[in-house]
C-alpha cells in the first residue's frame, strides 16, 4: 500500500506534468503553426489544451484553489509532514518549479492572461476538423 507521503508525491509530480502540457502544449502549437506541422491542429489535442488551461483562468479568476494543490496538502498533512520542510527531495525539487513567492493577483493576471493568449490562439491557428470519409467510387463491372 502507498504512504500518504509518496502519494503526495506522485500529486506534485501529477501537477507538475499538468503544468507541462499547458504552458508546452502552447509553444508546440505556435512554433508548429509556423513550421506547418499538422499534428498541432488536432482537434482533441486543442480541445483538451483548451480547456486545461482555461479550467485554471476560470479557478483563478473565482479565487478557487488548484484541486491538486489541495490534494497535495491533504496528503502531506495526512503524512504529518511540513509542507515546505518534512518532504521528500523528488517534492521539495518538483515543488520548487511550480511554486513561486509572488502575490495573489500576480498569478491570477499571468493566468487569465495566458488563458486568453490560448483562446486567441485557438481561434488564429483553429484545429481541423475530421472530414467525413467520402466513398470510394465504385469500378466500373462489365460484363462478358
Amino acid at each position: 500500500m502507498f504512504s500518504a507521503a509518496l502519494l503526495a508525491d506522485f500529486v506534485v509530480a501529477l501537477h507538475f506534468g499538468y503544468l507541462l502540457f499547458t504552458l508546452g502544449g502552447e509553444l508546440l502549437i505556435l512554433l508548429g503553426a509556423t513550421l506547418h506541422w499538422h499534428w498541432i491542429r488536432g482537434h482533441l489535442f486543442r480541445l483538451l489544451h483548451l480547456i486545461a488551461v482555461l479550467l485554471v483562468a476560470v479557478e483563478a479568476l473565482i479565487g478557487y484553489l488548484c484541486p491538486l494543490t489541495q490534494l497535495e496538502h491533504f496528503l502531506r498533512t495526512t503524512a504529518g509532514q511540513q509542507i515546505e520542510t518534512e518532504i521528500s527531495f523528488v517534492g521539495r525539487l518538483i515543488r520548487s518549479m511550480l511554486f513561486y513567492d509572488f502575490p495573489g493577483w500576480f498569478f491570477t493576471a499571468l493566468y487569465i492572461g495566458f488563458g486568453l493568449l490560448v483562446l486567441v490562439t485557438y481561434v488564429l491557428i483553429p484545429p481541423h476538423r475530421k472530414q467525413p470519409k467520402k466513398a470510394s467510387p465504385k469500378k466500373n463491372q462489365t460484363r462478358s
